[in-house]
């Protein structure tokens, strides 16, 4: 009985780490933060920043609004991609994706 008990903390121990753990690694997926940037590389690393209101401005002038879902892929060796999606049937199944 005493080992059945340790088993139950263990197992609801190890639960609750890998929802931290799976939290930690979607964190790349959620919606961006009001006046938040992120840049992607062709690596496919990316990158976030809050600039100030002046530098915000100042971006905000090359800025063009995304008009459709978008898609980007790496392969297997690294380099990023971006799918077009201007077809319905892709803009379909980005939307799928993305919902």
């Amino acid at each position: 009985m005493h080992s059945f008990k340790i088993f139950v903390a263990a197992s609801i121990a190890a639960l609750c780490v890998s929802q931290a753990f799976a939290e930690d690694t979607m964190g790349t997926m959620s919606m961006m933060k009001g006046g938040q940037v992120t840049a992607i590389m062709p690596d496919g690393h990316m990158g976030t920043m809050m600039p100030d209101a002046k530098m915000s401005a100042e971006m905000m002038k090359m800025a063009k609004p995304i008009k459709h879902c978008m898609m980007m892929m790496t392969d297997a060796k690294g380099k990023t991609y971006m799918i077009d999606t201007s077809t319905k049937k892709a803009q379909a199944e980005c939307e799928k994706m993305a919902m």
